[in-house]
């Protein structure tokens, strides 16, 4: 089933920026983004990781002391329960590692892409 994927596609062809999207559901079956798709993506979220097998991205925020990393934190968790698509994240003292996957497509999609975008704007 590829309805999601597609319907995502079209969204993202009007031009404007990942950051101005907003997240659809997805559900078991829809198709992952290939590893073309993705490399292609990573243009538009500056700072990001691919891994090598294309099926999540991540990023490593640096920060002053625990409370900033804490106020990041919080302030993802916003977004991220705004947009329905949440990360796994890790901090502690001065730093903060988002990753991103589409647990229902094993692999990426473009929410991923959209809410790393949303988190760059921070």
């Amino acid at each position: 089933m590829t309805i999601h994927r597609n319907s995502q596609r079209q969204k993202r062809s009007s031009g404007s920026a990942l950051s101005d999207k907003r997240c659809v559901p997805c559900e078991g079956g829809t198709v992952p983004l290939t590893i073309q798709e993705a490399e292609g993506l990573m243009a538009e979220i500056e700072g990001w990781a691919l891994s090598t097998d294309a099926k999540k991205i991540s990023r490593r925020f640096k920060f002053g002391n625990f409370a900033e990393a804490l106020t990041f934190v919080n302030a993802i968790s916003a977004i991220a329960e705004d947009e329905g698509h949440h990360p796994d994240i890790h901090f502690g003292w001065g730093r903060a590692e988002i990753e991103l996957t589409t647990h229902a497509t094993g692999g990426l999609s473009w929410n991923d892409f959209i809410l790393a975008a949303k988190i760059n704007t921070l």
